[in-house]
């Protein structure tokens, strides 16, 4: 029920102007974004080259409804694969179809995508596409099998608390493209979802194999060290090397994991979110972060309560 309650805030625009313009909020947000520009995303890609981990830089923005704002974005992916490419920093780029414009029509979103991965492909680069909520992931995987058919740079995530995750993780692996698998972090009904962690930890377990097993270059994305455990286990007993395959994880999230991933010699990207449309994002965090919820809820109060006594 929390979780839920969090995750509908995310969308609530009166918590987000509140929260956007509270200086607390910025800061814990710092945590998990970047920060605003292309400038500080690709100093933290660097960083984290150093420290022997890639980069997948997000431009944080969803559910566009003007073209305009589609446009924009267009060209912010443009100029950020660009700067990856001036700065050699090793970086993929990571986009919702939502904010390529996917609510205005399928065409304009396919036009759109279309453009990063050529340019993406002028510096043999690399483009996934996040998953969203269940509403859109038909769409996305059609649309993905569409730029898969004309381009190989180009990855989609799948959400494993889907039950219909496993028969996408198939089709998907039929034509050869490649997948970042993920629990998923959007609150979805029991009819479509996994409702138990158990249940999506077991059903993460069977599509991890399924991608090792591909022989296929795949991403597992998780801060689960069980999940982790696994998929390491599972890739040494198949003879699988240990650069067959990426981990995935969050910017902020389990730092602790990812330095021990390293010093173990795994591959390992970081999603690295920016913008200013970063309060959504940050929401889903703290929905899996009950301190940071209620430690800023308080502060957010706070701020509300002494704006209506002025």
């Amino acid at each position: 029920m929390w979780r839920s309650a969090v995750l509908a805030l995310s969308t609530n625009r009166a918590m987000r102007q509140i929260a956007t313009r509270n200086g607390l909020g910025k800061r814990m947000a710092s945590r998990f974004v970047a920060g605003e520009t292309i400038d500080e995303a690709i100093a933290v890609a660097e960083d984290l080259n150093q420290r022997g981990a890639t980069g997948e830089l997000d431009y944080l923005g969803e559910h566009v409804t003007d073209e305009g704002q589609a446009v924009l974005a267009v060209k912010t992916y443009l100029d950020t694969l660009d700067r990856i490419a001036n700065t050699r920093v090793d970086a993929h780029v990571s986009l919702k179809l939502s904010q390529m414009g996917q609510e205005l029509g399928d065409e304009l979103c396919y036009d759109n995508s279309r453009k990063l991965l050529e340019r993406a492909a002028e510096y043999a680069n690399f483009v996934w596409l996040d998953m969203e909520g269940s509403y859109s992931t038909e769409r996305t995987i059609q649309l993905y099998k569409k730029l898969r058919a004309e381009y190989e740079n180009v990855g989609i995530a799948l959400q494993a608390y889907l039950y219909r995750s496993k028969a996408d993780v198939e089709e998907i692996l039929s034509i050869g493209g490649t997948v970042r698998l993920c629990k998923g972090a959007y609150s979805e009904p029991p009819e479509i979802a996994f409702p138990h962690k158990v249940e999506v930890d077991r059903n993460y377990k069977v599509l991890a194999e399924a991608l090792i097993s591909s022989g296929r270059y795949h991403a597992i994305a998780t801060h689960d060290d069980k999940m982790i455990q696994h998929a390491t286990r599972f890739a040494k007993a198949r003879g699988a090397d240990s650069q067959a395959f990426e981990f995935q994880m969050l910017y902020g999230i389990r730092r602790d994991l990812q330095a021990r991933l390293l010093r173990d010699g795994r591959r390992l990207r970081i999603y690295v979110p920016f913008g200013e449309q970063w309060f959504p994002y940050f929401m889903r965090r703290l929905a899996e972060r009950p301190a940071n919820t209620l430690f800023l809820a308080s502060s957010i109060v706070a701020e509300a309560g002494s704006r209506n006594r002025g």
